[in-house]
């Protein structure tokens, strides 16, 4: 942050910061004001036309105000915002608050990733469904903006309208897929009105299946929702009809969803590290257990056989699926786990630089997390000085290398701020939070509450005691400094490593909690007959054959616990066993299992197992199947490939031989050797 300029304003002296010791602590010139964003504008303005490369501002409140003058002024530096007024100035323990200061500042410095984005286009095709008049007034509201069609239930006698202006039918929908501008809806009982209807709709002849293509769906029959999470469904909008605030709230969202609209694709989705399935065996499911939207489907079996398919246009963004892909098929965007990680390091190692101790990381979301902070700063006595607020998209995409960069990088404590109702995904983080307390207190580093925990609450006052409440857990160590790079996978093994190794804990395996993403596969070498279907079928590799002999090997830190390979071992002796391993060993492959190779005794290539070959013979020797009562028969066995083909062409081996057949026998055969029977009995010679 050499490079940077920091601005830190007093807002009125309504609190006191530090700039000089800010600026220490962040490394950066630090300039103090007091009425920055008007009275001292122009010591922004002047900054401006110095043009260093970055720009940092401690205030959110008027960042739109920064930001336009920037512009104004052709500024092409980088301008960020930190928010120390309410997450520490406006605080009963402002006085303790620089550290807690400089650290948000350092963290706000940190540049984040473009998003990418999703095009949904929507050319105005709106279905409305309904069950009586209301329905009727929407449509007049939306009929000059949309192209309109109004399907009723038919439960409820409806007058028609004077003039067709658009169609009217009657039907229920059985099922609707899509999103907003590719709604599909399967109708059953679709009949369409009678022209001579007089006092109410009378209805032609009814089929089922019919489908209804459409860009939008307003939705205000007053049944069951059409979709999971349908509030999260963009496109999809429902209104109960007996609430006239609400259909009219839905009418004006609806008539502004002509147009092409981008959102952000939240998940980016690697189809070849997907553990989901191999060879129709089915293993992880973990993000089609959580996902609340159904963005996630399971695959079609046609062009799809292995992995999951992910709708970017459906996806809503909780990050639950990313929170728990064990393989890091499914990551988060916005921003990506290695970029959330850089402004974490940056917060907890400049809180530590600048004397602050026993830091409480709350990690809240944007929305509900931002308005319990701002109410408990200005009706209440603030946030203490050791809870450093961490602003994500949504709380529910905290995997687990964040949780386990933060007490790497020096947290004590992390609590995340959650809704008073559990938010959709919210069993992910609660997974995630379970596993880090597991490896800590296995580590020997429990304390007398629980490191990671969640506050839910819709009341800042309540967020306050809670987080006064936390007792001082100290990690007696210094924080790690590692820079997070590669998949959150590699980054979570990177922090717990640095812990145990800080901690100086034995090398021994922590039992971890079910689904969890780090273990082994056991294998019971008795009833392993070395197969090696398991090695096709593991996603990661951590069950791997050598190409030179009959061995099977495997890499504990790769494997995801996803299952496939217990799935699909036909002697059914793999079981799993969730752990986390911070041993050396665990990073190096293994052998379980290896036998003697087979040698040619015709040529001496290497070929199948010893034990293999002599199992085979004795069972066949065993049956007393006639063609293998010939020695030299059986002896082919022992012959490789090329050789045996060698062996039946040179060595006389008929392959179409059989046992010798029956002489033939006429009926005068047959009569003779019984009369000769009869003569034997008889003593007749």
């Amino acid at each position: 942050m050499a490079e940077r300029l920091i601005f830190v304003c007093s807002c009125e002296d309504s609190m006191a910061p530090d700039a000089a010791a800010i600026g220490k602590a962040c490394g950066a010139e630090a300039r103090g004001a007091d009425q920055l964003c008007r009275r001292q504008l122009d010591r922004f303005l002047a900054a401006l036309q110095e043009a260093p490369p970055a720009i940092t501002v401690a205030c959110r409140q008027e960042a739109p105000l920064f930001a336009q003058e920037a512009e104004a002024a052709g500024y092409a530096g980088a301008l960020s915002f930190a928010d120390i007024r309410e997450s520490a100035g406006w605080s009963d323990e402002s006085a303790k608050a620089g550290p807690k200061m400089a650290a948000l500042v350092a963290a706000a410095a940190v540049p984040m990733p473009p998003t990418p984005l999703v095009s949904l286009e929507s050319k105005g095709v709106a279905l409305l469904l309904g069950r009586d008049g209301v329905v009727l007034a929407a449509a007049v509201a939306l009929k000059d903006r949309l192209d309109i069609t109004v399907l009723l239930t038919g439960a409820e006698p409806v007058a028609p309208l004077r003039r067709a202006e658009y169609p009217v039918m009657r039907g229920r929908v059985r099922a609707a897929t899509g999103w907003l501008g590719a709604f599909e809806a399967v109708v059953d009982g679709f009949a369409a009105p009678a022209p001579s209807s007089r006092a109410q709709y009378v209805w032609g002849p009814a089929k089922d299946g019919a489908r209804s293509r459409a860009d939008l769906i307003l939705d205000l029959s007053g049944g069951a929702p059409l979709f999971p999470a349908h509030e999260l469904r963009q496109g999809y909008l429902r209104a109960d009809p007996a609430d006239a605030a609400a259909v009219e709230r839905a009418i004006r969202a609806a008539a502004d969803l002509t147009g092409v609209f981008d959102k952000p694709r939240f998940v980016q989705f690697d189809a070849g590290l997907c553990a989901h399935a191999r060879n129709r065996k089915v293993g992880c499911s973990r993000c089609l257990d959580l996902c609340p939207t159904g963005a996630i489907t399971p695959p079609d079996g046609r062009t799809v056989k292995d992995h999951v398919l992910i709708s970017a246009e459906i996806c809503a963004g909780c990050g639950a699926c990313a929170a728990v892909c064990p393989t890091g098929a499914a990551t988060y965007t916005l921003p990506p786990a290695e970029a959330v990680l850089k402004r974490l390091r940056a917060l907890l190692l400049t809180y530590r630089e600048a004397g602050g101790r026993d830091p409480v990381l709350l990690l809240h979301d944007q929305r509900h997390g931002e308005a319990l902070i701002d109410a408990l700063a200005r009706h209440g006595d603030g946030l203490p000085a050791r809870a450093l607020p961490f602003a994500l998209n949504e709380v529910t995409q905290a995997d687990l290398s964040l949780f386990a960069a933060a007490f790497a990088y020096g947290a004590s404590a992390v609590r995340v701020l959650g809704r008073g109702r559990r938010a959709e995904g919210w069993e992910g983080v609660a997974r995630n939070m379970e596993i880090a307390n597991a490896v800590l207190a296995g580590l020997g580093l429990a304390g007398p509450a629980p490191h990671t925990a969640a506050i839910e609450t819709e009341d800042p006052f309540t967020l306050g005691e809670a987080l006064r409440a936390i007792p001082a857990m100290p990690l007696a160590f210094a924080p790690a400094t590692f820079l997070p790079l590669g998949r959150p996978r590699e980054m979570t093994l990177a922090a717990f490593r640095a812990l145990r190794e800080a901690a100086r804990a034995p090398a021994a395996a922590i039992a971890l909690p079910e689904k969890a993403p780090f273990g082994r596969a056991r294998v019971d070498t008795e009833g392993c007959t070395l197969c090696l279907s398991c090695t096709m079928v593991c996603p990661t590799g951590a069950f791997a054959a050598n190409p030179d002999r009959p061995q099977l090997s495997f890499l504990e830190d790769a494997c995801v616990q996803c299952g496939l390979c217990a799935v699909t071992c036909p002697e059914k002796v793999i079981t799993l066993e969730p752990r986390l391993n911070l041993a050396p060993e665990a990073s190096q492959r293994a052998v379980v299992k290896e036998e003697e190779p087979w040698c040619c005794p015709r040529c001496g290539k290497a070929f199948g197992m010893k034990s293999s070959i002599e199992r085979v013979k004795a069972k066949l020797t065993a049956s007393g199947h006639w063609m293998f009562a010939d020695p030299k028969r059986l002896a082919v066995l022992e012959l490789c490939e090329d050789c045996r083909v060698v062996e039946a062409t040179v060595g006389g081996i008929d392959p179409f031989a059989g046992p010798p057949r029956p002489l033939v026998k006429t009926t005068e055969d047959y009569l003779r050797e019984a009369e000769r029977a009869k003569r034997r009995e008889e003593g007749g010679g």
